[in-house]
């Protein structure tokens, strides 16, 4: 760790930046996912909750494939995004059924509130993320729901917003490996930033889907 809130990743400066393919949509998607390949990686539910579990431990493909309940094929393609946008890192080679397996774990770091350029397209992949979980919530079990947009003083926004990373960065310390015998498996989606009063977007949001240059068909497990 390196002493700064931590949230979800951090990446490591690996591949240049790729000329703009045909067919690509303007605006926001453009202009940032065509010169950023991190955020090309983030911005897709699945390789976000792939981050998530190789927070605390290192996994295979094979492994997430298991944990997600997608194709070993998918996850394999999805790590791959990863790896290549520096957002994972290789952690151990091991003997696995007379092979080896590369397990890889999530590169700790910068959160994503970071990201602000890239905002609406993260947005998407977490508000996918937020309704597959509230679909799996544990009944009965309590919980924190709330959905503000409130006028307070700059003071008052400083520190909420830094109450909030320490608390995601103590939710990120406590974090085990998946299933850990003792563990609970939470969900959680945070995004928190100063609005605009007039109400105008800024640019065209893409999709979440396009922005990982994926049918957004592999948005859901198979």
């Amino acid at each position: 760790m390196d002493g700064r809130p931590q949230g979800l990743i951090r990446g490591r400066t690996r591949n240049p930046p790729r000329a703009p393919r045909s067919g690509t949509r303007g605006g926001l998607l453009a202009a940032v996912t065509t010169t950023d390949p991190a955020l090309r990686a983030l911005a897709h539910p699945v390789r976000l909750r792939m981050l998530s579990l190789m927070w605390a431990a290192p996994l295979s493909a094979a492994e997430l494939s298991r944990e997600l309940d997608i194709s070993h094929a998918l996850a394999s393609q999805h790590l791959r995004r990863l790896d290549a946008a520096g957002l994972v890192e290789l952690a151990e080679v091991r003997s696995h059924r007379g092979g080896r397996e590369r397990r890889y774990r999530t590169v700790h770091g910068t959160p994503l509130s970071d990201r602000q350029d890239g905002t609406p397209l993260l947005a998407e992949a977490l508000a996918h993320n937020l309704r597959d979980r509230a679909a799996r919530r544990v009944p009965g079990q309590e919980g924190v729901t709330s959905d503000v947009e409130l006028w307070v003083a700059p003071e008052a926004w400083d520190a909420f917003r830094t109450r909030m990373a320490e608390l995601l960065a103590d939710l990120h310390e406590a974090a085990r490996a998946p299933r850990a015998p003792g563990s609970v498996l939470l969900g959680a989606t945070v995004m928190a930033f100063l609005v605009r009063a007039d109400g105008t977007p800024e640019g065209a949001a893409g999709g979440a889907a396009e922005a990982a240059d994926e049918d957004p068909a592999a948005l859901t497990t198979p």
